[in-house]
């Protein structure tokens, strides 16, 4: 009877701590966005080339849920064949660059 309780448990614990950790990693990536200066041309002063967040995030969205489509995207962002080589793109790590376009295509808030 025990093992049974412990077995309701465990899926409850875990709903749990993804609920209470989504709003933390949305967050996560803002700050991950702040961190690496991309506010400095994608922010609420946008550069006249460089698209706002949300016109990003609205692009974005047609890859949501498409976890390879996501990925190839990256590899393009990442070798500069999407923005014809923007440095400050480049520089950042894969994982960095995964987390903040996955950030976007969740809507970037």
């Amino acid at each position: 009877m025990q093992s049974h309780t412990l077995q309701h448990r465990i899926p409850l614990a875990v709903a749990l701590l993804i609920t209470l950790a989504y709003p933390l990693a949305a967050h996560a990536n803002s700050e991950l966005a702040s961190d690496k200066g991309c506010y400095n041309c994608h922010g609420a002063s946008a550069h006249a080339k460089a698209p706002s967040f949300e016109r990003l995030a609205r692009q974005l969205s047609k890859y949501q849920g498409d976890l390879a489509a996501e990925d190839k995207y990256v590899t393009k962002f990442l070798t500069g064949e999407i923005f014809n080589h923007i440095d400050a793109h480049e520089q950042l790590t894969p994982e960095s660059a995964k987390a903040l376009i996955h950030w976007l295509i969740e809507g970037g808030k």
